[in-house]
């Protein structure tokens, strides 16, 4: 008998393979469906003072809620994902300041909620996105954060700042009259302080001399969120730079103008009593990292 060649040792060996029989592939079995009574479980964990700085707070006995008038309905901040303004509880030593930025050209929109609280720490919220076409808010930009101590003192110093005596709505009169102008261009802003029993609310059109007579508030709110992501500056490119529009307002009041109360203007929210303060539900403690060694 001759040697039996390569090419025929493969070809039985392939035939041999082929008539061996595949075991069948055998389904796994289906996952059980989850316990209805766990689906719908009140343990939900209280998110962190980063996402919600007011969390777990409840109207005691004797306390008000603060009325909120600034134009912002409860389910719109819901879309931004910010806890409605309307059920913030403030009490003494704290407050929470506002500022929607509004352009008259386009639907990029920005809103930083900055608040501090008794306990010695302030955080900021900011938003971004565009707020318009679909139910939701598109592209939205979320900043979650707290802030340095050396800056808390600077926004206490706000609640009393004089730009909160001014008229909620405002028209520039610049020495000839006043005339109430049409914002084609640039950035509206509303802004709102809100402390225990009161609430107060400006709205600015895109003139920079009515903008500036609220640059010190603008200033640090924005100046809170700005640097902390490049997609929130994108909507904001100057931060909280608003020397230009401060010194517009300057300028209107050494030149003899003034700013006046505006065809649209109305009074501002009126103030509730003030509670005495109530004793704050303590924050769950943060779990200790585990330094032991693994087993």
């Amino acid at each position: 008998m001759g040697a039996i060649g390569p090419a025929v040792i493969a070809g039985a060996l392939a035939l041999a393979a082929q008539a061996q029989p595949v075991a069948p592939l055998v389904p796994a079995a289906p996952a059980p469906p989850p316990d209805p009574a766990v689906w719908w479980s009140n343990e939900i964990p209280r998110p962190s003072s980063e996402i919600d700085p007011l969390a777990g707070r409840r109207l005691g006995r004797r306390e008000q809620p603060v009325p909120i008038d600034n134009g912002v309905d409860p389910l719109l901040y819901r879309l931004w994902g910010l806890q409605p303004l309307q059920t913030q509880l403030v009490r003494g030593g704290e407050l929470v300041l506002e500022a929607w930025a509004r352009p008259a050209r386009g639907v990029r929109q920005a809103v930083v909620r900055v608040t501090v609280r008794r306990d010695g720490r302030a955080f900021v919220q900011a938003r971004a996105g565009l707020g318009c076409c679909t139910p939701e808010i598109g592209r939205r930009v979320d900043i979650d954060a707290e802030l340095p101590d050396d800056r808390i003192a600077a926004l206490k110093a706000l609640a009393g700042d004089p730009a909160w005596g001014q008229p909620r709505s405002v028209i520039v009169d610049y020495g000839g009259g006043a005339v109430e102008g049409v914002c084609v261009d640039g950035v509206s802003w509303d802004v709102t302080l809100l402390i225990p029993g009161q609430a107060r609310h400006l709205r600015r059109a895109c003139d920079d001399a009515e903008v500036g007579s609220i640059a010190g508030v603008l200033s640090a709110v924005v100046g809170a969120a700005a640097g902390r992501d490049p997609l929130f500056d994108a909507v904001l490119p100057r931060g909280g730079d608003f020397s230009r529009q401060a010194t517009a307002y300057a300028d209107l009041k050494a030149q003899g103008g003034q700013l006046k109360a505006g065809t649209s203007s109305r009074p501002q929210p009126p103030a509730v009593p003030v509670a005495e303060d109530q004793p704050e539900p303590a924050e769950p403690p943060t779990p200790a990292a585990d330094t032991s060694e693994p087993r």
